[in-house]
């Protein structure tokens, strides 16, 4: 040990172990992360990156060694139960509504051949057959996180590839909720001796129960909680509640051996459709990503360097493998189901990584001993590559479309033309007013605007009402108004106006700050359900605020008088 260590681990020894492990683990994050972002790469390889650092620099062993190994498991689990409860929130029976033939058939036919060729494969090698069921799984799952934000980057968040890449990962969610009740049955070696109908049968009944609780959770106690706590018009405790939530249905899931990760995921879904849905993401958003920092840095933490250069032949071989055979056979089920071969393309190459529920998978294999230490890092550092080398290969992959269509590729006509993205038809608006949120208000504020000869945009959360004014032919976003990138979408710079005709002066005033951000001379009109949020809606930006109770007030004064 070099000798000017010694003093500052010696102070170090006095800090809880876990704090000293987070700190450093942090630390190395924000310098790498720096770093990537000077040369325009991916953060999601800088976070892998960080992991790999930590576990192979020696600092564990500086740290407690074995028990730092222990502290770093539990940091995982945590890092899986968060990052499974905000996928939850994120899933959405609405989308599922209307991309259903893309979801069950696309989804459908990419598990069953990725997953038949990675199993057979995996069997082919000499893996057992339990080995070979995960294996097949895991690497036939997706990044939603990376897929979805690299479309977002290269502003194809509305394209039809982006479509077909959503889809595909809202069937990959739904299939995995059913795969992780099984796991137990692969996973449980102590059990194997009990009859398989008593181990179905226990596992069907404690799943039957979970649901069971989670639906009353869902129906009636969270709602019945988030009412209570909502009224107290506090922020931070409505923050505490939506948590204590999500560990309380993960500790269910616990104990009733299906998993924390699982009791999360549910958590995550028993609030993904309810009205407090968009409260809680607005919440959840701003430390979600540390969730996800938590996550892929302990995937890199179980890395050894040493076991992996050994191994690197497979590692790079089984990587190229995977995202060449992934993008192959979903580009070909794209075209089946009607795009044209850019966008099936962009769509394979989308979802041609491994994803969060592979590492997830992975990690449970390894800890169960399905497999040697060998394939465990063969396995884990071949997932998290394909993950890290997403973004880049997205970028070079309409490059490439275009390059392959010049060569004569897809030169006939197309199944099913290519839907104009939303992108394209905000390009050709201006001195336009945005309307955000459409309710009552919102309806009676677009009316008069158009009598007015007023170009106006939508922006709404209710896919219902997002399809049916697609169908009137009004411009429309389906969009979070407290996330930046739904300002660029609504070409902010060219508006008119903005006006917010909901009442929630919290999610009002995360869209202002980011209004402000790029235009502090537009108009914005706000409405307040409280006199006390009036002032605070004037001084962070809003030009004119409507207050409900005022003009109900007004409303009933002149009614009074006219009975």
């Amino acid at each position: 040990m070099p000798f000017h260590l010694k003093p500052l681990l010696a102070a170090a020894e006095g800090l809880p172990p876990l704090f000293t492990l987070l700190a450093v683990m942090l630390t190395t994050v924000v310098i790498v992360s720096l770093l990537l972002l000077r040369l325009q790469q991916s953060l999601l390889a800088g976070y892998f990156i960080c992991g790999i650092i930590v576990a192979n620099s020696g600092i564990l062993d500086l740290l407690g060694g074995g028990e730092s190994e222990a502290r770093i498991a539990q940091m995982s689990e945590f890092g899986v139960m968060l990052l499974m409860f905000t996928l939850g929130m994120e899933f959405s029976l609405s989308d599922l509504r209307y991309v259903r033939r893309l979801a069950f058939v696309g989804g459908g036919w990419q598990m069953g051949l990725c997953g038949v060729l990675g199993g057979l494969t995996a069997w082919w090698f000499g893996i057992s057959v339990t080995g070979s069921i995960l294996l097949a799984v895991a690497l036939a799952m997706s990044s939603t996180a990376v897929s979805l934000k690299s479309f977002q980057d290269l502003g194809l968040e509305s394209s039809p590839g982006a479509r077909m890449a959503l889809a595909v990962a809202i069937f990959q969610d739904l299939f995995i909720i059913v795969f992780f009740l099984v796991l137990p049955l692969l996973l449980d070696p102590g059990h194997r001796e009990e009859s398989i109908w008593i181990r179905i049968g226990s596992l069907l009944g404690r799943g039957g129960l979970f649901v069971l609780l989670a639906g009353i959770a869902a129906r009636w106690i969270i709602p019945t909680l988030l009412n209570v706590v909502t009224r107290t018009r506090n922020r931070e405790l409505f923050t505490l509640s939506v948590v204590g939530s999500c560990l309380g249905l993960a500790f269910v899931g616990g104990l009733l051996q299906l998993g924390l990760a699982l009791g999360a995921f549910v958590a995550g879904l028993a609030v993904s459709e309810s009205i407090f849905k968009h409260r809680i993401l607005a919440d959840i958003m701003p430390i979600k990503d540390l969730f996800l920092t938590l996550f892929f840095v302990s995937v890199g933490l179980m890395v050894d360097l040493q076991v992996a250069a050994i191994y690197w032949k497979p590692i790079l071989a089984l990587t190229l493998v995977l995202m060449v055979t992934k993008a192959g056979v979903i580009t070909l089920i794209a075209r089946k189901l009607g795009l044209v071969h850019r966008q099936a393309l962009m769509a394979g190459i989308g979802l041609s990584s491994a994803g969060e529920f592979s590492l997830v998978l992975l990690q449970k294999a390894g800890h169960a001993g399905v497999w040697d230490i060998g394939l465990q890092q063969t396995f884990i550092a071949s997932a998290a590559l394909s993950m890290g080398l997403l973004p880049a290969m997205m970028k070079a992959g309409d490059p490439l479309g275009a390059k392959l269509e010049k060569l004569g590729w897809g030169r006939r006509k197309p199944v099913l033309p290519e839907s104009a993205p939303i992108r394209k038809k905000m390009r050709l608006m201006e001195n336009h007013a945005i309307i955000c949120g459409f309710g009552p208000v919102g309806q009676q504020l677009n009316k008069s605007l158009i009598a007015e000869g007023v170009p106006t945009l939508i922006v709404e959360l209710n896919a219902e009402t997002v399809h049916r004014l697609k169908r009137q032919g009004q411009a429309v976003l389906f969009a979070d108004a407290t996330h930046a990138e739904t300002w660029e979408l609504t070409r902010l710079m060219q508006a008119r106006m903005v006006a917010f005709t909901f009442p929630d002066a919290t999610l009002t005033l995360e869209a202002l700050a980011l209004i402000r951000e790029h235009r502090k001379d537009i108009p914005v009109l706000a409405r307040a359900r409280f006199a006390s949020d009036v002032e605070r809606l004037k001084r962070f930006g809003a030009t004119v605020v409507i207050n409900d109770e005022v003009e109900a007030a007004r409303a009933v004064t002149d009614q009074a008088r006219v009975l």
